[in-house]
């Protein structure tokens, strides 16, 4: 079964713009620079970015980075699995990649039941090089 998102109809104004510049950012934000671009439009307090980010979050519509205390759009909107979710972060030009991947999410749930643990959200953060630093860097 496919979970389906809200419309962005169905977001707050706030909420429709902390998604918005998500969405148009190249890379992840912090609260304070969303609060920046958005200043522009009426946003004034901290509290109404961390308002709108808490309930995208509970919509599965953001995540958060948890080493870079910033926030991304969901690459995967239709997915089923926000319990476990991976991110490829360059340490060089800061680019991030969304990986869905359902072994990984079947793995990670074995390894912490084995543990004796039963998780209920996992976030794998992978630092290291894009493709394209890589290249770079081997030039």
């Amino acid at each position: 079964m496919t979970r389906q998102g809200p419309d962005n109809g169905d977001l707050t104004r706030n909420q429709s713009l902390v998604m918005g510049a998500l969405n148009d950012a190249e890379g992840p934000l912090s609260a304070y620079a969303i609060l920046d671009q958005l200043r522009a439009e009426g946003v004034r307090a901290p509290l109404q970015v961390y308002r709108a980010l808490e309930k995208l979050l509970e919509l599965g519509m953001v995540h958060r980075l948890e080493s870079l205390n910033a926030f991304v759009a969901c690459r995967h909107p239709a997915c089923d699995n926000h319990e476990t979710v991976a991110f490829a972060i360059c340490e060089r030009c800061g680019h991030v990649s969304e990986i869905a991947d359902e072994t990984l999410a079947a793995r990670l749930k074995h390894v912490a039941g084995q543990a004796g643990f039963r998780a209920s959200k996992s976030i794998v953060e992978l630092r290291g090089l894009c493709q394209a630093c890589q290249a770079i860097e081997a030039s």
